[in-house]
């Protein structure tokens, strides 16, 4: 041990000053007002008087005239200012599985209220996007011209043609989606507003009936959505979602059957799925019929059902890197689908992980992996790191939450927050002259777009914070609609199923040496616990080093053998443990560790302490 400990006091000779001070905790409740605020600058048509981001005026009022509709409302999807209806309505879903799950959490933070209005901004749209069973508006505006200018929504000169669709001219994906939002809508709902509800429900009756007796992609009917909002995934996916949502919304057993009788032929049954975002939902359905067998509702349907939970927990798998075929993750640990806006993957799936934990740890049960079975806690943890990477937690310290922390996105590819507000200076903007005077400035944003998530880093952890890199730094609708149900479980912990899971709540203040919590359960009467402190810290080239001791102590009264360790979250060297393919085992020089002997190791980085999890061992 005397080798051992010379070398730690010179370790940090050798370090490779690369690691940058990451935040020591994570206030979840402050995240989550923010998140939902962000909808609020996303609003078109008339604001209301409670707005609170004002630095936002009415827009769009003139929506859907031509056409002899009003279409005035609803959401700007991302960066510009076009509605489109597919990612809309599946924002609005998503939001509203949120409420479902975690909205005793949002209220005990006050926050439900805010994301009921949310929902409703977009409902209300649906409503009247929605003027006949078979009629469905489902875009104003069209994306070439819109991103031919760049201006504030309130100064919008380009075209403002709204496209529906109808028999002649169907999209079941993009009314198969909006009937999920209108059942699932219902349900948050309910209670407060029991008229309102049910209105919500006639709408999705008659638009899943739409959806299903008119057949067809709804880009083929509205042409000007397919470089934009393209249905890769057809529209069996949204049929089955939509069924699923209108099952739990009314309960009737039509919507049961369907997901039965249509598993196999619409490939709810037979999709292993690695994603789950507006255009690909199998995941989606497949979590919520596995909710349902879980419920004791599959009856005659049980076996069926068992196939689609198969399929939702191939899907968990992958997340966790235990299945047969794993997700991509950067090196710092973020889930990585793609360049251009990959944190939309990253709220959905950890978003689906989290309340599939709950799902299970429900009904006692565990997760079956390629590996093994595997724990729920396992997935409320691999959430929780994908949120905390999210909020800064990640190699380059940086929060990919606008406004939160200290070290946000600056320029956001967003029209409406990086152009003087029309309150301050009410000059209008110009089509091209809003590129030439506020695109191209090399300055932050004038407004402040609080709360959105933009779309992250590259595969490498890599970010550039820049206007015109909008692959990285444009926000959307879609990638916060799950994020609040997150920020709610988290912050709130959970009060809905039969378990209160572990979670990690508090925002330490801001001190010499961050606070550092157990990275496992120390419970004197487990047979391991772990403890980690921080024993020195120092500042290289501006950057706080921590130095931090792990104690692994043997509570019980055998001999402890095989440990594994999963150590997550370390960006710099550890000595004292062996490094395996996929853990950490004793080091060379010790075999086992005798009742009521220690282990320790250390760790050297400039982060919070890291992640340290049991995951397995023997006693003998």
């Amino acid at each position: 041990m005397e080798k051992f400990v010379r070398l730690i006091s010179i370790a940090p000779l050798f370090l490779l000053l690369c690691f940058p001070l990451a935040l020591a905790g994570h206030d979840y409740g402050a995240a989550l007002s923010k998140s939902i605020l962000f909808f609020e600058a996303q609003r078109s048509g008339v604001l209301p008087r409670n707005q609170r981001v004002t630095w936002r005026s009415n827009s769009g009022l003139y929506d859907g005239k031509a056409s002899g509709v009003d279409l005035v409302g609803g959401y700007y999807d991302a960066g510009d200012n076009v509605k489109f209806g597919l990612p809309m309505a599946f924002t609005v879903t998503m939001m509203s599985w949120s409420i479902i799950e975690y909205g005793k959490q949002m209220a005990s933070s006050g926050e439900l209220g805010h994301a009921m209005d949310a929902v409703k901004w977009g409902t209300d749209y649906f409503i009247k996007a929605h003027p006949e069973p078979n009629v469905l508006y489902g875009e104003v505006g069209d994306g070439n011209s819109d991103h031919y200018c760049w201006q504030r929504p309130e100064d919008m000169t380009t075209d403002r043609h709204a496209y529906k669709i109808s028999p002649s001219n169907p999209g079941s994906d993009l009314a198969g989606e909006t009937a999920a939002a209108m059942a699932a809508a219902s349900i948050v709902f309910h209670r407060t507003n029991p008229a309102y509800s049910r209105e919500l429900l006639q709408h999705a009756y008659q638009l899943f009936d739409f959806a299903d007796k008119y057949r067809g992609k709804y880009d083929s009917s509205i042409t000007v959505a397919q470089k934009y909002y393209r249905s890769i995934s057809g529209y069996n996916d949204e049929l089955l979602w939509a069924a699923a949502w209108l099952y739990q919304a009314s309960n009737n057993e039509y919507y049961l059957n369907y997901l039965a009788n249509n598993g196999d032929s619409m490939g709810g049954t037979g999709w292993g799925m690695t994603e789950f975002g507006w255009d690909v939902k199998y995941s989606g359905v497949q979590t919520l019929v596995a909710k349902f067998l879980m419920q004791g509702k599959a009856g005659k349907h049980a076996a069926v059902f068992e196939k689609y939970t198969a399929k939702a927990e191939y899907f968990m798998c992958s997340c966790l890197g235990k299945g047969s075929r794993n997700v991509q993750k950067t090196p710092g640990g973020l889930i990585f689908r793609q360049r251009w806006n990959n944190m939309q993957f990253v709220t959905s799936a950890s978003f689906l992980a989290t309340v599939y934990s709950d799902y299970l740890t429900s009904s006692r049960r565990t997760l079956k992996c390629a590996s093994g079975n595997v724990a729920p806690t396992e997935l409320l943890s691999f959430a929780k790191s994908q949120v905390d990477y999210i909020l800064g937690d990640n190699p380059r310290a940086t929060s990919y939450m606008v406004g939160y922390g200290n070290n946000y996105p600056q320029q956001v590819h967003h029209r409406a927050s990086s152009i003087v507000s029309i309150k301050k200076d009410s000059s209008f903007v110009s089509c091209r002259g809003g590129y030439a005077t506020w695109f191209s400035r090399k300055a932050s944003d004038p407004n402040l777009l609080t709360g959105a998530i933009v779309g992250g880093p590259d595969a490498y952890d890599n970010f550039a914070d820049q206007r015109d890199n909008y692959e990285q730094t444009e926000p959307a609708t879609y990638n916060n609609a799950p994020l609040i149900g997150l920020l709610a479980r988290l912050g709130g912990g959970q009060s809905g199923y039969n378990q209160l899971l572990p979670v990690v709540t508090t925002q330490p203040k801001q001190a010499p040496l961050p606070k550092v919590t157990p990275a496992a359960p120390a419970s004197s009467s487990g047979p391991i616990t772990i403890a980690q402190k921080v024993t020195s810290s120092w500042v290289a080239k501006g950057v706080t080093y921590y130095r931090y001791s792990t104690t692994v102590t043997n509570k019980s009264g055998k001999t402890l053998k095989n440990l594994k360790l999963t150590i997550s979250k370390l960006y710099g060297p550890l000595w004292g443990l062996t490094k395996t393919t996929d853990s950490y085992v004793f080091p060379s020089w010790l075999n086992s560790l005798p009742a009521g002997k220690s282990l320790e190791f250390v760790y050297i980085h400039s982060a919070s302490a890291a992640n340290v999890l049991v995951s397995s061992y023997s006693l003998a």
